[in-house]
């Protein structure tokens, strides 16, 4: 970052389901110390405000919990971008573009005039699209301007293996990657138990990587989100734990590897747009994006939700230069 930043301030731009749970989140773990909600309605977001410092006074913990402006961004840590309505239930988050665009253009030119230095951590939807339309537009390096992208996907994908092999999903190590989307994939040859490789993990259990099905696995996990969007109208608790997961892995300098929606310059062989990927996440956000060893059909995998990505980037920013 350009300069230290000594706050430990997020701004939360949509003060929704979406963004109310993140702030709770962040509050439960006590991860900052004032949390700034903007919205377009300015009503709605004070109420939060005030449930919030409810829930704040009954805890007994001290937190500044306030309605705010864009100025506010110039001394904070996070601006967390929550903005924008709710998928329906059917669609997909593709289809959100050109709302959230509109949405979009209203607010990165006042986060870029207020100074802002610090890490914006991006939510909305489409994930991908939206983080490079960000990245393209507020002049910040990739390291500060990145997307929740697969990280929610990856949580998924281990607590639907950890329900199909028996083992806690924490042991599980396995990511998506690609789009926060229906062409997200599994790089089912990086998957491992506790450091041991799956193949062999099942061997030494007495079963074979043939009876797991993967396409039914990857279906289970990009339907996941839409079956909570048809049962209630959004997603809400996961997003939330996701965000203060990442608040965390920055305030604590953790150099965890998680994967997260960052603009690619050159790696995979893609460049121009931001997409799910592994990524070294500490005190100055994204440190390194690792470009790991695919399979044929992984790199093929990755080449298509890269292009369904890259076709709607253009749809968003048609006469936009890459930054």
């Amino acid at each position: 970052m350009s300069s230290k930043i000594h706050t430990r301030k997020a701004v939360i731009v949509g003060a929704g389901r979406v963004g109310s749970h993140a702030a709770l989140c962040l509050m439960f773990q006590h991860l900052v110390n004032e949390i700034v909600f903007l919205d377009v309605n300015p009503a709605a977001a004070a109420a939060q405000a005030g449930d919030l410092n409810d829930l704040a006074s009954g805890l007994g913990d001290n937190f500044v919990i306030r309605v705010g402006d864009y100025s506010d961004c110039k001394d904070a840590h996070f601006v967390i971008l929550t903005a924008g309505r709710s998928r329906r239930p059917g669609e997909t988050r593709l289809q959100m573009l050109d709302g959230t665009i509109k949405i979009l253009e209203g607010i990165v030119g006042p986060i870029r005039d207020s100074g802002f230095h610090g890490i914006l951590i991006s939510v909305s939807n489409p994930c991908d699209v939206v983080t490079e339309y960000l990245y393209r537009n507020l002049g910040l390096p990739r390291s500060q301007v990145f997307g929740t992208g697969t990280l929610l996907d990856s949580a998924r994908l281990r607590r639907a293996l950890s329900e199909i092999i028996g083992v806690n999903s924490k042991q599980i190590q396995a990511i998506c990657m690609g789009e926060h989307g229906d062409s997200s994939f599994i790089p089912t040859s990086h998957i491992s138990v506790q450091g041991i490789d799956l193949r062999e993990y099942l061997s030494l259990t007495h079963r074979n990587v043939s009876s797991l099905d993967f396409d039914d696995i990857m279906k289970r996990v990009r339907e996941s989100g839409s079956s909570i969007v048809l049962g209630k109208g959004c997603t809400e608790f996961g997003i939330g734990s996701i965000v203060a997961s990442i608040v965390l892995a920055v305030l604590h300098n953790e150099k965890i590897v998680v994967p997260l929606s960052a603009h690619l310059d050159g790696e995979y062989g893609e460049s121009g747009i931001c997409a799910g990927v592994p990524c070294v996440l500490g005190a100055q956000g994204i440190e390194q994006v690792l470009e790991i060893d695919l399979s044929y059909d992984e790199r093929k995998a990755m080449r298509k939700s890269c292009g369904i990505i890259r076709e709607n980037v253009e749809k968003a920013m048609p006469t936009a230069k890459e930054a």
